[in-house]
C-alpha cells in the first residue's frame, strides 16, 4: 500500500448503525449562516427518504456535520453519503451565489464544500448510540455557540428532550 493511501475501512456489509463525520473543505466555516446549515438538514432528510434510512441523531457545526444514520439493506452508506455531500454542495454554492456577495464570504466556489472523505464509527448497541448522540448534541455547548443542546436549532437534541421538529424523520437508538 503506497504511504498516500489509506489504511481506513468503512464496514458496511452488516445491518449496524453508523456514526459518521465529515467536515468542510479545509475546516472552513462554510455552515456558519443558519440557511447553510439548513440546506445540510435539508438533503440529509431527502437522502434518508430516498434510499429508506433511519436517523437516529445528528448535529450541524459551523465547520462539520455528525449524524447517526441506519439502512434497511447492507451496502447502502457510500452511495448515501456520496449523494448527500454532492446534493449539499450544490446548494450550498446556489445558496452563497445568490445571497452572498463576494466580499460577504470570501468564499471560492469553485473549491469543494467538502472534505473527500468521511469517517464512520459502525454502532452495534444501544449503549453505543446513547453515547454518540450525547457526543453529538454536546458538541454546539463545547464549542460555546449555546447554553444547553436543545438550544441549537440544527440538531437533534430539540427532538429528544421537548419531541419538536428538526427537519429530519428521527427513529430512536436501538
Amino acid at each position: 500500500m503506497s504511504p498516500t493511501k489509506s489504511r481506513r475501512r468503512i464496514h458496511d456489509e452488516k445491518l449496524y448503525g453508523h456514526f459518521i463525520s465529515f467536515s468542510c473543505y479545509r475546516r472552513s466555516l462554510f455552515l456558519r449562516d443558519k440557511g447553510a446549515r439548513g440546506i445540510v438538514i435539508y438533503y440529509l432528510a431527502e437522502q434518508l427518504k430516498n434510499q429508506k434510512g433511519e436517523c437516529m441523531g445528528f448535529v450541524v457545526m459551523l465547520d462539520h456535520v455528525h449524524a447517526l444514520v441506519r439502512f434497511k439493506e447492507p451496502g447502502q452508506l457510500s452511495t448515501f453519503m456520496s449523494q448527500w455531500k454532492r446534493r449539499s454542495s450544490m446548494g450550498l454554492k446556489k445558496l452563497f451565489r445568490e445571497t452572498f456577495t463576494e466580499n460577504d464570504l470570501r468564499i471560492d466556489l469553485n473549491k469543494p464544500m467538502w472534505q473527500p472523505r468521511y469517517h464512520s464509527f459502525e454502532i452495534y448497541s444501544k449503549s453505543k448510540a446513547i453515547e454518540k448522540i450525547k457526543y453529538m448534541h454536546r458538541n454546539p455547548v463545547k464549542a460555546g455557540l449555546v447554553k444547553r443542546s436543545e438550544d441549537w436549532l440544527h440538531s437533534s437534541a430539540r427532538w429528544y428532550t421537548d419531541k419538536k421538529p428538526v427537519g429530519v424523520s428521527l427513529t430512536k437508538a436501538f
